[in-house]
């Protein structure tokens, strides 16, 4: 019963004590990252109380803020506040392993899924892949580009990814956005709460400043931006030898995970660019994962596990699984541990909040143009798919099914039309 007075903040923890808790997190923890932040909320805040309301706040802001997987990188910064180093990295490999070894279970298992019934399944994989992203792009049109400005930097994006085809399309529509909302979302003062509508959180006291017991100096947060900035610059690579395709691996998923503004479901169009468009992996194999990953708990960025895994040539399967597992998550972790001495500073001005709501509005349009290419155009072959695909949008929607049920449905009426065929 909330007696209106602030919970005890229990005293800080060991690791191994982080671990147990985030494994059991990272096993139920369905529905995604909005999802997420309401479980780590009663977790650790209401019944564990391992950090005050107003820490919890303060932290869920930054990373709202950054680009990255926000509940992994709230995760790790929980376990951090509560445990020092060991906590964070034990937060983060509590969450992250059940998800990570369920996707490589399915990227094992999905070649032998042979025949109309497993055909079925993947193809129905692939339409609630559809319904999915979908849902991401009608919720966060509405809360990320509701008035005009942000409406026509979506817009924006959308034609910029329309006429551009290079590899680094999507990091101009983002640049771009960030631009135009410095100049045309100046006078709304959004950001953190901009990405606050996204339906994650209501947006926090301002007041509440990051604990002083939180283990990063600034000298920590110098070098960790500076191992970010250094990853970030394209490390060369010639030949066709695995030390070779290891290093490219690494950039592409480093690269994505560097760059994803707005949710989970903003890093299917960078990982579509960089393991598709490059042929490591067929578009149908892309998808059925994407498809797969829905139905899992914990963060969806251990998609990139089930593409480590079959991406060609080596390195692959659990070697690939670790290397784009590991770079799709660096970047976000570190932009945590450099922004922590600095963010109350930066929260309060004004052009950083409205380049951050430029930034989200772009990722409506950067969305909106993968719902139709290639989640569309490969998964939606004729009306009987299209009629799936809706029915499962309008689960979603309207009648709030949760993602599981809706790849059960998926999976099940794809089987049935292979089988009637």
């Amino acid at each position: 019963m909330d007696t209106g007075h602030p919970p005890r903040v229990a005293r800080p923890g060991n690791a191994t004590q982080v671990l147990l808790a985030f494994l059991k997190l990272g096993t139920t923890s369905f529905g995604g990252p909005i999802a997420h932040l309401g479980y780590f909320r009663r977790e650790f805040v209401e019944r564990r109380r391992w950090l005050d309301h107003g820490t919890y706040a303060d932290l869920l802001a930054l990373c709202q803020f950054l680009p990255g997987p926000a509940s992994s990188q709230l995760g790790f910064s929980i376990g951090l506040v509560h445990a020092g180093w060991r906590g964070a990295f034990a937060a983060w490999l509590g969450f992250t392993l059940p998800s990570f070894l369920l996707m490589i279970a399915f990227a094992a298992l999905a070649p032998t899924l042979g025949g109309p019934v497993g055909n079925g399944v993947v193809h129905g994989l692939k339409l609630a892949a559809v319904a999915v992203v979908a849902q991401a792009v009608w919720d966060m049109a509405h809360r990320l580009s509701a008035d005009r400005p942000r409406a026509a930097i979506a817009v924006v994006a959308v034609v910029l990814l329309g006429v551009l085809t290079g590899r680094y399309a999507q990091l101009i529509a983002i640049a771009t956005g960030a631009a135009l909302g410095a100049v045309l979302c100046r006078e709304r003062g959004g950001g953190a709460a901009d990405v606050a509508d996204a339906g994650r959180a209501a947006p926090p006291p301002a007041a509440v400043p990051v604990p002083a017991s939180v283990p990063v100096s600034r000298r920590v947060g110098a070098i960790a931006f500076g191992l970010f900035c250094v990853l970030l610059i394209r490390v060369p690579s010639s030949g066709q030898s695995a030390a070779a395709h290891a290093i490219a691996l690494f950039d592409a998923f480093y690269r994505s995970g560097a760059l994803v503004f707005g949710g989970g479901h903003v890093v299917l169009p960078l990982l579509q660019q960089r393991t598709v468009a490059t042929g490591w992996v067929p578009p149908d194999v892309f998808l059925a994962g994407y498809g797969a990953a829905q139905a899992l708990p914990g963060p969806l960025f251990t998609f990139g596990a089930y593409l480590g895994w079959v991406a060609q040539p080596e390195p692959h399967r659990l070697a690939g699984a670790l290397v784009a597992t590991v770079a799709i998550f660096l970047p976000g972790l570190l932009l945590v541990i450099a922004a922590l001495p600095y963010w109350n500073a930066l929260r309060r001005r004004p052009s950083m909040a409205a380049a951050l709501a430029g930034v989200n509005a772009a990722v409506v349009g950067l969305l909106a143009s993968a719902l139709y290419s290639p989640v569309w155009t490969s998964a939606v072959l004729s009306g009987v798919d299209f009629t799936v695909a809706v029915v499962a949008f309008a689960l979603l929607t309207r009648w709030k099914a949760p993602p599981l049920a809706v790849v059960a449905f998926c999976s099940a009426a794809g089987a049935a039309m292979a089988l009637a065929h």
